[in-house]
Order: C-alpha cells, then sequence, then structure tokens
C-alpha cells in the first residue's frame, strides 16, 4: 500500500461515520479503538494478541519513551515497531497530557513546558519542536501536535490563554513536522483542539487549526474530570467544528458507553488505558456491565467471564480459575483478563462499525447503552 494517508467514509448514520484510513503500515477501520501501549508494550499481552483482538493500530506514549529508553536509542535500534515487534499503525501522542498531569514539577513557557522526570528528578525541555522530533524519532505512523491542556475548572483567562498557545505551537509542531524530509513523506501529523468546554473557543481553536491544514483533528481537553454529562455536551458540537472529511480522534477515552455515545456524535478514533488498567486489577468488561472477578460470588462459578465471547480467556476459562489466578496475584491472571478487555472493546468497534453500514446505529446504541447502564448499576 502506498498511500501516505487517505480517509475515506463508506457510511454514515445520523453524525456517525463508517470509514478506512489507509496508511502505508495499514488500513485502519474506523471508528476505532486504539489500545494504549504507553511504554512500547500494550501491558500484559504480546503485540500478536492484540491484533488478534482486532486492533489495527496502537498507541505509544512520547513522555514515557523520550525518558525511558530514550528517543535516540529507539531510532538507533530500528524505530518503535521494530523495537516492540508491532508492524501495524502506531500514534503516537505528543507529552502534553503527562506534563500537565505533572502540574507540581513543570514551568510552562512560551518556548515549550520544562519538567522534572517522574523516574530520576533531571530536568528536560519539552517544545513543539522536541516532540515532534521524539516522535519522528520513534518513526511514529500518526504524530500529535504538541498542546497545552488545562483541566475545565481553570480559570476562563486561562483557558484562552492555553488555547491560543496551543494553536501558536500547533504552527510550530507542524512545521516541524515538515522538516522531517522522508518520515513526513510517509506518515501523517495530527491538530488537536483545545478550548476545554467553551463553544466560542472550540470553535476558535478549530478554524486556526484547519488554516494551518492537518491529516486528522483530535478533540483534546476532554476526559480530565468534567464528567461525562458535560463531556457529552461538549461532543454535541466540537465535532461538528472540525473537517468532515478527516478522521476525528477523542483523546483518552474511555468508558465502553463514552465511547458508544461519542460515536453517534461524529467521532471516528478513541484511546484509553482502561481496558488494560482494569485488567490488571481484575475487571472485565462485559455486555452486562464491569464485573468484579474478585468478588467471592465467582469463586466457584464455571461459566466464563462473558457467555458468546471467542476471546481465549472466555473460551478457555472459567471464572472461578481467573478468580483464583487474580486473588493470587498470578501473572496469568491479569494477562487473561487483560485480553478479554481487548476482545471486548473490538468487539465493541466492530458492531458499531456494522450497525453504521447498516443503518441501524441509533437502536444498536440504545440496546448497548440501556443493558450495559443497567448491569453497570445491578
Amino acid at each position: 500500500m502506498s498511500s501516505r494517508f487517505s480517509f475515506t467514509i463508506h457510511a454514515t448514520d445520523g453524525r456517525a461515520r463508517l470509514g478506512t484510513i489507509a496508511m502505508q503500515r495499514g488500513e485502519i477501520r474506523t471508528p476505532a479503538f486504539m489500545p494504549v501501549g504507553t511504554a512500547a508494550t500494550v501491558k500484559a499481552v504480546k503485540p500478536e494478541g492484540v491484533r488478534a483482538a482486532g486492533a489495527d493500530i496502537i498507541l505509544g506514549n512520547t513522555y514515557h519513551l523520550m525518558l525511558r529508553p530514550g528517543a535516540e536509542r529507539v531510532a538507533r535500534l530500528g524505530g518503535l515497531h521494530r523495537f516492540m515487534g508491532w508492524d501495524r499503525p502506531i500514534l503516537t501522542d505528543s507529552g502534553g497530557y503527562q506534563v500537565m498531569s505533572l502540574a507540581d514539577l513543570n514551568k510552562v513557557t512560551e518556548e515549550g513546558v520544562t519538567f522534572k522526570s517522574h523516574l530520576d528528578g533531571s530536568r528536560h525541555l519539552l517544545s513543539p519542536e522536541r516532540s515532534i522530533e521524539v516522535q519522528r524519532l520513534l518513526g511514529s505512523s500518526i504524530v500529535m501536535q504538541f498542546d497545552e491542556l488545562v483541566r475545565p475548572d481553570v480559570p476562563e483567562k486561562k483557558q484562552r490563554q492555553a488555547m491560543d498557545r496551543s494553536i501558536r505551537w500547533a504552527r510550530r509542531s507542524r512545521e516541524e513536522f515538515e522538516r522531517g524530509g522522508a518520515h513526513a513523506e510517509a506518515n501523517a501529523i495530527f491538530g488537536i483542539q483545545q478550548g476545554v468546554l467553551d463553544e466560542k473557543l472550540r470553535r476558535e481553536s478549530a478554524d486556526a487549526l484547519i488554516d494551518i491544514g492537518f491529516d486528522g483533528y483530535a478533540v483534546g481537553g476532554l476526559a480530565v474530570g468534567e464528567g461525562q454529562e458535560a463531556m457529552l455536551r461538549c461532543l454535541d458540537f466540537a465535532p461538528g467544528q472540525l473537517p468532515a472529511d478527516k478522521p476525528r480522534y477523542l483523546m483518552g477515552v474511555g468508558k465502553p458507553d463514552d465511547v458508544v455515545e461519542a460515536v453517534t456524535r461524529g467521532i471516528d478514533m478513541f484511546d484509553c488505558v482502561l481496558p488494560t488498567r482494569s485488567g490488571r486489577t481484575g475487571q472485565a468488561f462485559t455486555a452486562d456491565g464491569p464485573l468484579n472477578i474478585r468478588n467471592a460470588a465467582h469463586a466457584e462459578d464455571q461459566k466464563p467471564l462473558e457467555e458468546g465471547c471467542p476471546c481465549p480467556a472466555c473460551s478457555t476459562y472459567s471464572r472461578a480459575y481467573l478468580h483464583h489466578l487474580v486473588r493470587s496475584g498470578e501473572i496469568l491472571g491479569a494477562m487473561l483478563m487483560t485480553e478479554h478487555n481487548l476482545w471486548f472493546y473490538q468487539r465493541m468497534m466492530q458492531g458499531l462499525r456494522d450497525a453504521i453500514g447498516e443503518g441501524r446505529l441509533a437502536v444498536h446504541a440504545l440496546d448497548f447503552l440501556e443493558r450495559y447502564r443497567a448491569g453497570r448499576k445491578g
């Protein structure tokens, strides 16, 4: 496949879109969920297991990889794809979210963000140019612009300042990406809309990003404590402010019902640590809501985690066995629970894609949400 980056919409249903992103390393079916491989690994699952679950693309983390093992080292070793044994597309985040979460360890200026490593206290500057350079060294398929992320409870003045700075950083990110030569010719870069929950700020951000020009556009600054209701109100208008012919990526989302709600509002791409992190702590996602395998009720339950699930965990092992593994702290427990959750998310995305293609998304989404939320409350 020779295409650097193209996005084809095959069908729409309401605001939802069924599409395909074509890149040199493979096609990405949308709506897509990207498992998170923070430190060059989707925790507790081998790359072939991630692919078997149905993932077309995974996410790598700029902040963590630049600190350990180091972007220059990864480049010397042939790039992130070869390093971790994943030959399909990888999207790398810009490091902006991690820097925000380390607010007590950082200092933001127009140049970039100076921060202390959470590993050894060493000082680093992450600027738009350095963020893009790191992503280039990693060999990222989809590069994210460097942005300034603020929480929704900061004063309005700070919200505007962060949005304006993110636009300036977007332009610098785009310019640095274009200086990447062969890497820029073979890969893509996305801009990130900011503006917290304010429709006017989001419109300004979107218009400026469109003027700069990107291969795709992310809705950033959500899922950072504002709550589901506020997030969905923002998603009622934010995706429509972005180009209809480009992919729309909602960063850091999320819970299964968040994903379904966002797809109905026109979002095409998602990522979240939830399926892997929850799996390691003994929580399985099912159509009937989350299930805590640690509960004593599962100690002698011979049913699978989820009836009808074709994943390796459900096909072979009982809830009783998984309960034993997780309660005993056995590594296999974390592996099997994580694998199930990855399969659940990818099956959920396939269900959404099928429903959009067949023009029945409204009914499908309502059925999914009612069943999932009823189980969550139970």
